[in-house]
């Protein structure tokens, strides 16, 4: 089992915790972890893009002048591709870009994903995770304790803390999600995963 190290908000070691080899000590599989970050994005694609073929444009009914004898390349429609203000070729017309993943397959991904942080060393476990009221300078405070204030973090946590999540959202290179959010993309988007212990067990209980 990985040996990590348990910080208090001081930025203190605390103790250490075992993680279960199970979760966060999986051998990669790169080519889940790279399929379920696709899909993520593929389904965000909102696909609605949308160009006008030469059936669609409006005009060019008439043929601009007779086939034969004027000296110019005989030309069907005003409309055509090569005109000025013509019809595009293959033009992209509205689709779903979405595709599907098996949950295993899915579950499979988030295990290798938090497997390779920790591989890293870019996992950090807080024995807690509390703040009195929502306070955006409280909460930069504890990530400069843990000397991730200048770094992409991810914070995960077992209980929806508003506290917690609103003095967390006014920070651009940090974001929250309860452990049943997470996802391969931003586990792997994150420099910096921050984890309670509350966070380490719900995550063990589900994934193990």
């Amino acid at each position: 089992m990985a040996n990590v190290s348990v910080f208090n908000m001081e930025g203190k070691e605390v103790g250490t915790i075992d993680l279960n080899d199970a979760v966060f000590g999986v051998e990669v599989n790169e080519h889940l972890v790279h399929l379920a970050v696709v899909q993520q994005l593929a389904n965000k694609r909102q696909g609605t893009q949308k160009a006008k073929t030469r059936s669609e444009v409006s005009g060019g009914g008439r043929k601009p002048w007779r086939q034969k004898g004027t000296g110019h390349a005989r030309q069907g429609s005003t409309r055509a591709p090569q005109w000025t203000g013509g019809g595009v070729v293959f033009a992209p017309v509205p689709r779903d870009y979405s595709f599907k993943l098996n949950r295993k397959e899915k579950q499979a991904a988030i295990r290798s994903a938090l497997s390779d942080r920790v591989a890293a060393g870019k996992v950090i476990v807080l024995d807690e995770l509390k703040l009195d009221a929502v306070k955006t300078k409280a909460f930069v405070e504890v990530l400069k304790n843990l000397k991730a204030e200048d770094k992409k973090a991810l914070v995960l946590i077992a209980d929806n803390d508003q506290n917690v999540v609103l003095s967390a959202r006014n920070i651009p290179s940090v974001k929250t999600e309860l452990t049943g959010e997470i996802n391969t993309y931003d586990i792997m988007n994150a420099q910096t995963l921050i984890l309670t212990k509350d966070a380490v067990a719900k995550i063990e209980e589900v994934y193990a």
